[in-house]
């Protein structure tokens, strides 16, 4: 399948960002946002910061799906703080009970919230290497996000999961039936995908990136593989894990994919070249520069976690 995507000028991506950063910095303090995208489905939009921002505890779209028995969240954010506003605004919408919280991946974004949840009786749930890497992040996560967690001694406010999955989980939440996709590696070596099989709503989470520039902390050639037997799927909407609360399905794939060709197409012409790292780090994606928020972030960084793997898979 062929991509195109105009590219769109810079001034334009900076007008943007910025109404984006206001209308979400305004809503970050009045209060926390949260949106039924489709009955019983309610999203929670992140904020475009970096990691290295105040605001960062919030960056990840999370949310919740209502059953007849009970709620599953899905993904709890970069800190406890903001995972207890998930279950304020959970009881907002209803009495039942959250009975799994479901995690899509490793990333502090997405799981540092999890405490908020540790005793409400819910059964935490993931990807089967999430556990291990939950147990080979603790330390990092309790010392890089100290303040996220509440203390300084807060490795035990990490929650790992408890139920994993292999392949496929199917979670019945009440007249409503949840499937639980396990990926190779890809985005990270965690990847898990959520399918609402009443509304046909997907949550991708990192495994999209729309507006944010994605972030490698996996696989390239995986990422790409995955990315493209997604496409495939016939889903009523999806939710990606930054950006856009719904977006239009494939198309929402369209950038990401260009972004991900580009990086392996450019560092293999390099290679075969015989140009090294330091070539790749100023030559390869530059095309890519105003098409993506904090491009200049975490680009660099793409480019090595690439071209390391490529250099060494022939």
């Amino acid at each position: 399948m062929h991509y195109t995507s105009p590219i769109i000028p810079k001034f334009v991506k900076a007008f943007v960002f910025c109404c984006t950063l206001i209308v979400s910095f305004e809503t970050f303090a009045s209060g926390f946002n949260i949106t039924e995208v489709a009955p019983g489905i309610y999203v929670h939009q992140g904020v475009h910061v970096g990691v290295d921002n105040p605001g960062r505890e919030d960056i990840a779209n999370i949310g919740f799906v209502i059953g007849d028995r009970c709620v599953a969240v899905i993904d709890t954010g970069g800190s406890i703080a903001i995972g207890q506003k998930l279950k304020k605004a959970i009881a907002s919408k209803t009495s039942l009970p959250v009975c799994y919280v479901i995690n899509t991946h490793v990333h502090f974004d997405h799981l540092l919230g999890n405490y908020a949840f540790k005793t409400s009786n819910s059964r935490f749930v993931g990807h089967h290497h999430l556990l291990k890497a939950v147990e080979a992040n603790r330390q990092f996560f309790a010392k890089s996000f100290a303040h996220e967690l509440g203390s300084e001694n807060s490795t035990n406010r990490v929650v790992a999961p408890e139920i994993l999955v292999k392949k496929r989980l199917v979670l019945d939440i009440g007249n409503r039936k949840l499937t639980l996709t396990a990926y190779k590696t890809s985005h990270t070596s965690q990847d898990l995908t959520v399918l609402d099989e009443k509304t046909h709503t997907l949550w991708l989470s990192d495994l999209l990136f729309v507006d944010r520039i994605p972030s490698i902390d996996g696989s390239l050639k995986g990422w790409i593989d995955i990315s493209n037997d997604l496409t495939k799927l016939r889903v009523s909407r999806v939710i990606p894990g930054h950006g856009p609360l719904t977006v239009d399905w494939p198309d929402a794939m369209v950038d990401q994919l260009r972004y991900l060709n580009v990086l392996r197409d450019e560092i293999r012409s390099l290679i075969v070249e015989g140009k090294f790292l330091e070539d790749a780090l100023v030559s390869v994606g530059q095309a890519e520069k105003n098409q993506w928020l904090l491009f200049d972030q975490y680009h660099k960084r793409n480019v090595i976690r690439s071209f390391t793997e490529l250099e060494w898979e022939n």
